[in-house]
């Protein structure tokens, strides 16, 4: 490491111990309604949570000393605390080229529970200002603040802040997704693809239709076949939702559909237009085309609203 960045990270490493907030205040006193907003959220029916005995949930202890999404109290009095010195820190990394910030992880550790009517007071100091890291973000410094809560002066728990301070890495221009394979057996069906149409084959000796296409009948060993055109309607039959590997080009998770057609043969297409964990088994879906690139458009089914 060269004495420039030596000397850069000694001077973060300074305001490490250094306040990141003294003598804040919630902006609101521990309170039933958002206590019920916040288990409506978290689909959590627990008892201790409502009635005239209720706490707040453990977990919500940074819910009483946040800022609130327009910063400070409106008035213009400011709740946070927030120090000099933690500014300092911010426009020190700022000035390094770590414009952009993401939380990446918290811990808390609980001293008491929150009842109804409790005022809440925090003060926070920096506790740790990471050496550069690379990140697939970008490189940047990891600062962790840790915000010890308290209720009439009595600590009532411990909230650690983990954020990245980073300057975005330079994105690779998207790839494109794989091209199919094209033969003189599917050919027809691709061509159909391009023309917003999903044919399906046909045995001209016994009307067994077939998918994916193929250069005789699976029925019969016909040679001879036509084409009938899908009518778009369907239902899932079976599905996997993709997480790993991350495969260029896509975008995980998603689900795959193995989609049973209204004609009775099956097609492998994504599940489209809810969200991936929301599939079921006999979903209904309908057939639609999206284009990708200048070149690709590929058959999907989108979830029908029932």
């Amino acid at each position: 490491m060269s004495d420039g960045a030596d000397g850069f990270q000694a001077r973060l490493k300074a305001y490490e111990g250094r306040p990141a907030a003294v003598a804040g205040v919630g902006r609101d006193p521990v309170n039933l309604p958002m206590i019920r907003h916040w288990c409506e959220a978290m689909g959590d029916a627990n008892p201790a949570y409502s009635g005239p005995e209720a706490v707040a949930p453990a977990t919500m202890l940074q819910a009483w000393i946040m800022r609130g999404l327009g910063g400070d109290d409106p008035a213009g009095e400011s709740s946070s605390g927030r120090t000099r010195e933690y500014e300092e820190l911010l426009g020190l990394l700022d000035e390094a080229g770590c414009t952009a910030v993401v939380a990446t992880d918290c811990e808390q550790e609980y001293v008491r529970p929150l009842r109804p009517g409790d005022e809440v007071a925090f003060d926070a100091v920096i506790e740790s200002v990471s050496a550069r890291k690379t990140t697939a973000l970008g490189a940047g410094h990891f600062v962790t603040t840790r915000t010890d809560v308290r209720v009439d002066g009595e600590p009532v728990g411990t909230h650690r802040f983990r954020i990245l301070k980073y300057a975005p890495a330079e994105r690779k221009p998207r790839e494109r997704r794989p091209r199919p394979v094209i033969n003189r057996d599917n050919a027809g069906f691709w061509e159909g693809v391009r023309e917003h149409r999903l044919l399906i084959q046909r045995c001209t000796a016994c009307d067994t239709l077939r998918f994916p296409w193929l250069p005789g009948c699976n029925a019969c060993g016909g040679q001879e076949w036509d084409t009938v055109e899908a009518s778009g309607d369907g239902s899932v039959f079976s599905y996997v939702v993709m997480h790993h590997p991350p495969f260029p080009a896509f975008d995980p998770p998603y689900a795959v559909g193995l989609i049973e057609l209204a004609e009775g043969v099956r097609i492998v297409s994504d599940v489209v237009g809810v969200p991936c964990d929301k599939v079921r088994v006999g979903m209904p879906v309908r057939l639609e085309f999206r284009r990708y690139d200048e070149e690709l458009v590929l058959p999907v089914f989108e979830a029908v609203a029932m």
